[in-house]
């Protein structure tokens, strides 16, 4: 259940409590009132309170204040009475009504140019046909709501349809990475429209699509945020539950069990019936994964009683589920047949809601065809009388002068694609040498990039030891040339092996793997990578000293975790990643020595079955504290290829 749900009741139970004492009042002004402006905004907030009450009683009022509305020439007033309209008849799931009403009111706020009002109402239109099963054209409304909202520059509304794009998409688990992304591209404006429950759902949401596709970590990264947010309000319990789920996935059930108890606690100071069940439900699972089977039976009948009574059929269904395998595992055989067939029971009465639900969706959706083809064979009828009228007043002569322009048109538009198409495949081969292929494609095909969240990347860094020196000896020219040629064949050996250059620093050089495409090879790519990196800059040091000039002494540090990536800046695109692991791997690369690949804990895991490493000793980072290394050895290298070197180094 997502938590912008129990959100809109709390607001609308509070908000109920607050119209008995001004809707008497509101109702008393009427009759004194000037048929105004005035007049209609206090029809429009009678319909508002009414809608929180009895939906079907705010219809009369705002058809009257969109009569009145009309009558006095007031546009806003007249979009505003259409839209609390089709509101009273969502509520009543007479979607129909809802839709024809929200059509008219977006009508009259495209009339008007109003961007933000058309915006406001496409997301309600996109809401109707999502509640309908019609993703496809809910998606439509939602783009569309996005669009608009975009450029009208309206921060909420553009996080509304971000995250109603990405509910879209979580229906299904083809689509479940999809919804994460736009559920990440409306975080950050969230965070800056500074709201806390908004910002507090929006993590949720990241975190369940993690937890869809098995990366409890990643799930965790954010349920931890979520909790922040909902720190000492009434919903904590429901990002409690989301880390205990979080640390059962990891077999952490230690850490699961105590989530699950503070959600239950908390629960209950606020008397939450469903979070109360849903953290019973949370309790019985991790005591069932410890085998705990009786405990487990006591507290899924606590549960039970309470879905029962709120006639939630899902948590109900998912109770009798796991009570009748808790029995069947007790031996209590009879208890568990009587389970299995109350579970039978209930899946039958879920099938026919959603068959009356898909019947509903398919009724809506003809009759709603059938008013949209009355509507556009309307249309149609005009425009053929329109374009009758003009071919006769417009006659031949009219004719050829389109074929003329057509044809010079025609002309000016070969020669533009030509021009066109070779900036085009300019500026393609120029984003493709600064960013990655598929960064890239996703730039030029949406104009931005989003940022990214990977489980898994390795980082390497190169440093060169006494640069200022062998600096000082050289000209700025031959600096430059020496860099250049070294970089270059750098560049070559990570993508030989399928990795990615991040940046170079002055005289340091940073790239990556397992970035932009995920894969779970990237640590001994990266650890071949840097042996060939090794073995380039000793032959070339080789050289230089036979040359009589000073060698170019290397450092290379390389750690494996979590990153954010994404591109920088809209100007000059740079593609970058942030995170501790890029900290971690630069302080590798600080405390490794000349001509060593000096790696990370974590990274020496992932490789160890792959290269012989030798122990060096640990380091302390800040915020992660003792952090052990490795030297990799080089035993990957061909033989020949290391004979080659030991004649050289016996003849120096």
């Amino acid at each position: 259940m997502k938590v912008r749900f129990v959100l809109l009741s709390a607001v609308l139970f509070a908000y109920s409590l607050c119209i008995g004492q001004s809707f008497d009042s509101l109702k008393v002004l009427l009759p004194s009132a000037k048929e105004d402006t005035s007049k209609v905004k206090l029809l429009l907030k009678i319909a508002i309170a009414y809608r929180n009450t009895d939906p079907e009683q705010a219809i009369p009022y705002a058809n009257e204040a969109k009569n009145l509305a009309i009558r006095l020439n007031y546009p806003n007033g007249v979009a505003l009475a259409f839209k609390y309209v089709g509101l009273a008849y969502l509520d009543q799931s007479k979607y129909v009504q809802a839709i024809e009403n929200f059509n008219n009111s977006l009508k009259v706020f495209e009339e008007m140019n109003d961007k933000v009002g058309v915006s406001n109402l496409q997301n309600n239109i996109g809401v109707v046909y999502k509640e309908q099963g019609l993703d496809e054209k809910a998606l439509d409304f939602f783009f569309n709501s996005l669009k608009n909202a975009e450029e009208a520059g309206d921060l909420l509304r553009i996080t509304t349809a971000l995250n109603n794009i990405g509910s879209v998409y979580d229906h299904k688990m083809t689509t479940i990475t999809k919804a994460t992304d736009y559920y990440l591209q409306a975080l950050p404006k969230s965070e800056q429209l500074g709201d806390p429950d908004l910002i507090g759902s929006t993590l949720g949401n990241i975190g369940e699509t993690y937890l869809k596709v098995n990366k409890p970590d990643s799930a965790l990264y954010f349920f931890n945020k979520q909790e922040q947010q909902f720190k000492g309000t009434g919903i904590i319990a429901y990002a409690l539950n989301n880390i205990g789920k979080a640390n059962q996935l990891k077999k952490d059930y230690k850490t699961a069990l105590i989530y699950h108890q503070r959600a239950y606690d908390s629960a209950v100071a606020v008397n939450s019936t469903l979070f109360i069940a849903q953290s019973l439900q949370g309790l019985a699972a991790v005591y069932d994964s410890t085998g705990d089977y009786a405990k487990a039976r006591e507290v899924l009948s606590k549960a039970e009683k309470l879905a029962v009574d709120l006639e939630s059929l899902y948590d109900t269904k998912d109770i009798y589920n796991a009570q009748a395998f808790t029995y069947a595992k007790l031996n209590d055989f009879k208890n568990a047949w009587k389970y299995e067939t109350l579970l039978v029971k209930i899946k039958d009465n879920i099938y026919n809601k959603e068959a009356d639900l898909k019947a509903v969706s398919t009724e809506f959706n003809f009759q709603v065809q059938q008013k949209e083809s009355v509507i556009t064979l309307q249309k149609l009828s005009i425009e053929r009388q329109n374009l009758t009228r003009n071919a006769l007043l417009a006659g031949f002569g009219l004719i050829l002068v389109i074929v003329v322009i057509l044809y010079r048109n025609y002309r000016n538009k070969i020669k533009v694609n030509r021009i066109l198409d070779m900036q085009k495949a300019q500026i393609e081969t120029l984003l493709s040498n600064i960013l990655p292929t598929e960064v890239s494609r996703e730039l030029q095909a949406t104009g931005e990039a989003t940022p990214r969240f990977y489980e898994s990347v390795s980082v390497l860094f190169t440093d060169f030891k006494g640069f200022t020196v062998i600096a000082d000896s050289l000209s700025p020219q031959e600096v430059v040339a020496e860099l250049s040629e070294i970089f270059t064949t750098f560049d070559n050996i990570i993508e030989k092996h399928g990795l990615e250059k991040i940046k170079t620093i002055g005289d340091a050089y940073m790239c990556a793997g397992g970035i932009p495409v995920e894969n779970s090879h990237h640590p001994v790519d990266m650890v071949k990578a840097a042996i060939e990196i090794v073995h380039y800059m000793r032959h070339k040091n080789l050289k230089r000293r036979l040359n009589g000039q000073t060698p170019w002494e290397m450092r290379i540090g390389i750690h494996t975790g979590p990153v954010v990536a994404g591109v920088v800046g809209r100007k000059k695109y740079a593609y970058d990643i942030w995170g501790s692991t890029v900290n971690i791997a630069s302080r590798m690369e600080s405390n490794s020595e000349q001509g060593e690949i000096n790696i990370s804990a974590a990274t020496y895991d992932l490789v160890k079955d792959h290269f012989e490493c030798s122990y060096r000793g640990k380091i302390y980072a800040k915020n992660v504290g003792d952090i052990d290394m490795y030297f990799v050895k080089e035993s990957w290298i061909k033989p020949s290829v290391i004979a080659t070197e030991d004649v050289i180094n016996s003849a120096n």
